[in-house]
């Protein structure tokens, strides 16, 4: 299950544990990436020459998506890059960037405004939220480039029968049905979003929203999308960047009063990294300007429908925009 966002609970509960995730997630290891790439649009005069570079990611699939293609981009500007994508949890890569044991990723600006630096309450603004978590990571020596339209948020989404039979469009559509036709309102989430204040407790206080325990079954995050394209459930918890949506054709409700927080991708780079390879910020600026919601969806839905590798799935999507060359 992806367990990208964690509460604040057991981000406190972690933190004693951080020498040992750091131990055991990985970060004393790694594998060259020895790709075959040139410069296309990115990387000319390949300005990274000589660099070593160590990037890093969490363990799901659009993280280990975004890993590869930061790491196929440095090499086309000729970096020598260390993969150390795929650890486990927020944490331990979270870490990894601060200490300096890895040099750069693409992270969430909910993730660290929520979870790393403790606050409760969303910036509604996606772009002022981002000018908030950068200033603050400042300080953790942490520099956060530019953000994406890439939106990883929390959603609910129906399959195209009960979108027709019910036809709602928003999650206040949602709530007005639970009241009329409460038995209408079934829901299938993960565990976690059953309990966060950021997720069903606190979507159901903002939106006036009152479903019966009973309409609420808890289950594993890959369950929930098979079961919403059933219409075991009427609605199901999604993420909205996930490939699965179009895959299995859910439509998925919008977030009319804009509770749930923004969780744009943008790279978060060790500040020391930073200083010395300032070229990396032009290298991926117009990396993140193509990534946006429809672009994540299709390239996860490659991984996690189709059965593509997360490398392969980056590369061709890097080589097509004409961002790099192979060979």
């Amino acid at each position: 299950m992806r367990r990208r966002r964690l509460s604040l609970i057991s981000l406190a509960a972690s933190a004693v544990l951080v020498p040992s995730l750091l131990a055991g997630c990985g970060l004393t290891s790694g594998s060259p990436m020895v790709d075959d790439v040139q410069p296309g649009s990115i990387g000319q005069g390949r300005p990274l020459e000589g660099a070593d570079l160590t990037v890093t990611s969490k363990e799901f699939t659009e993280q280990l998506i975004l890993g590869q293609i930061t790491g196929i981009a440095l090499e086309a500007a000729g970096a020598n890059v260390l993969d150390r994508t795929g650890i486990q949890g927020s944490i331990g890569a979270r870490e990894a960037i601060k200490s300096g044991d890895a040099d750069l990723m693409y992270e969430y600006t909910g993730t660290a405004w929520i979870t790393y630096q403790g606050n409760t309450e969303p910036i509604d603004d996606p772009q002022k939220q981002w000018q908030a978590v950068r200033e603050a990571d400042l300080k953790n020596g942490i520099t956060w480039l530019p953000p994406s339209q890439l939106n990883n948020t929390y959603a609910l989404a129906l399959n195209q029968a009960n979108a027709k039979k019910y036809g709602t469009k928003t999650l206040s559509d949602v709530a007005a049905l639970a009241k009329s036709d409460p038995g209408a309102v079934t829901l299938c989430v993960e565990s976690e979003f059953a309990s966060r204040n950021d997720g069903l407790p606190g979507m159901q206080k903002a939106y006036g929203m009152k479903i019966p325990p009973s309409n609420i079954t808890k289950m594993d995050s890959g369950i929930v999308y098979t079961q919403a394209a059933k219409g075991a459930c009427t609605y199901g918890e999604v993420y909205t960047t996930d490939g699965r949506i179009k895959a299995m054709d859910l439509t998925v409700m919008a977030d009319d009063k804009h509770f749930f927080p923004n969780y744009n991708a943008a790279p978060e780079i060790n500040s020391k990294s930073l200083e010395k390879y300032p070229e990396l910020a032009k290298i991926l600026d117009p990396i993140t300007k193509k990534l946006n919601n429809n672009v994540a969806r299709e390239l996860n839905a490659k991984v996690d429908v189709d059965g593509e590798d997360p490398h392969s799935v980056a590369m061709d999507w890097l080589v097509k925009e004409g961002f790099v060359k192979e060979g």
